[in-house]
């Protein structure tokens, strides 16, 4: 069983943490498969999971409210996709947490150091394992270190629709007409910048800039709303 520890030397190079108290780091990497196994009362990582959710829920909400400008119900629906398995499972396999784990016989056999349920609560120890260690700031630096790299990468835009929310607002009108022209591309090929117009009709009434032509509409749509009063 000892055979499958490995030296979390290289991990913490990797995650950027050195422990002082290797306790939290030991605790955070063992399944509580191992830990039954061992029955030498070794702690698993539930309970610093546990501590690790919610340490979590704090840094991802306080970095969305201090930078994305969103209603509530927007602001909840972005942390959610941040702090759901799928996102915390990626975010470990990014440092190969999983060759890491402490696991039991029949957990290794199961595939379970790559099982995403795993992986995710791994993650949540092994953050609690920082906080506990070395306070929050170390532990927002880890945790932001993949959340503003995840949404640097997604549309922007992609939780409210607001191409939508204005086409449902103006066709209150059947005569009015709502067209999108793009009137600037620029940048590399890895790196576009889109410049869309909203037009109502033959009028201008919103602009918007983006990565892509889509995320370039929604922001000419949510200009346009915002100008309406419809839209924070």
């Amino acid at each position: 069983m000892e055979a499958h520890v490995k030296d979390t030397a290289p991990l913490e190079e990797r995650i950027g943490y050195t422990f002082q108290n290797r306790k939290y780091l030991d605790i955070a990497l063992t399944h509580s498969s191992y830990a039954n196994e061992m029955k030498k009362n070794l702690s698993s990582n539930e309970r610093q999971e546990f501590l690790g959710d919610a340490v979590l829920s704090i840094i991802v909400s306080d970095y969305l409210f201090h930078t994305f400008h969103l209603a509530e119900g927007d602001l909840t629906k972005l942390r959610a996709a941040m702090v759901c398995e799928k996102s915390l499972c990626e975010f470990a396999r990014q440092f190969s947490l999983g060759d890491y784990l402490k696991l039991g016989r029949g957990e290794e056999m199961m595939g379970g150091r790559t099982r995403p349920s795993i992986l995710a609560d791994a993650f949540e120890a092994l953050l609690a394992a920082i906080y506990l260690d070395g306070g929050i700031e170390p532990a927002r630096r880890f945790v932001l270190g993949f959340v503003v790299d995840t949404l640097e990468h997604r549309d922007e835009f992609a939780f409210t629709d607001y191409k939508t929310m204005l086409q449902e607002i103006i066709q209150k009108n059947p005569e009015e007409r709502l067209s999108y022209v793009l009137v600037e591309e620029s940048g590399p090929d890895h790196n576009k910048s889109f410049v869309v117009e909203v037009h109502l009709n033959s009028n201008v009434i919103g602009s918007g800039r983006g990565g892509s032509k889509k995320s370039a509409e929604q922001a000419a749509a949510r200009e346009a709303l915002r100008l309406m009063g419809e839209c924070p």
